[in-house]
């Protein structure tokens, strides 16, 4: 029996007096990755920031006990004009010269890179920097809001590669907000909709209907497929 290592019950987050996420449930076993769907403002970001703990929420998150979480921003456009570079930045970690590097090596980055300013990488670089941070300590899980977000089609496929290799080497659990449906498709054993609520849970093929894409949505959405081998 696959271990079930969260469950959300009921999720309820307010801010500001706003609702951001009404009566939200789901549960999510080893090694299963999850795309989260939903439009600008539906609460995705929200959610993943509540699942690891810095916002405050009525209803039941129960993650299995002492599991290791990795995070990975959207973007931090901030950091790029910050005067580091790459071995600086994890130094933040306070971690030795070799865990970094063997970090590195595990999204396919050299060791050459440790002395380049972190506003001279480009966005593939510096995303793959971003989940080598978060692979640093070893997680289970790894969360992730838009990691395909600026980044061009050729390097959203290399990284898109990159996590399908990470989960399978390490029988990682994803949870992973996307807006690319042909993601979702080749990507998720499971998918969350939501729009403030939840719009869909369960296998893509069964639950991304045209119907529920329109009320995610609205409108028509179109769906085009690229080659993936």
């Amino acid at each position: 029996m696959v271990e079930q290592i969260l469950k959300v019950d009921k999720l309820k987050v307010e801010l500001g007096g706003e609702r951001i996420i009404e009566n939200l449930s789901f549960n999510v076993k080893k090694g299963d990755v999850w795309v989260i769907l939903g439009p600008n403002g539906a609460g995705k970001t929200i959610l993943l920031r509540t699942l690891v703990g810095v916002l405050p929420y009525k209803g039941k998150i129960e993650w299995k006990k002492n599991i290791k979480i990795g995070y990975v921003p959207q973007r931090l456009p901030m950091i790029k004009d910050i005067p580091i570079n790459v071995m600086e930045f994890f130094e933040l970690k306070k971690v030795n010269e070799k865990k970094i590097i063997e970090s590195l090596e595990s999204v396919g980055i050299g060791k050459e890179i440790l002395n380049k300013k972190i506003g001279d990488l480009s966005s593939g670089q510096f995303q793959r920097i971003l989940v080598a941070w978060a692979l640093i300590d070893n997680p289970e899980v790894l969360l992730f809001d838009e990691p395909f977000a600026g980044i061009d089609i050729s390097g959203t496929e290399s990284i898109y590669d990159l996590l399908e290799k990470l989960q399978k080497n390490r029988n990682l659990t994803i949870l992973l907000v996307s807006h690319d449906l042909n993601i979702v498709h080749k990507f998720a054993k499971n998918v969350l909709c939501v729009n403030k609520e939840m719009l869909c849970c369960g296998v893509p093929k069964k639950v991304l209907t045209p119907g529920t894409l329109n009320k995610l949505y609205g409108g028509n959405i179109k769906f085009y497929s690229h080659s993936h081998d």
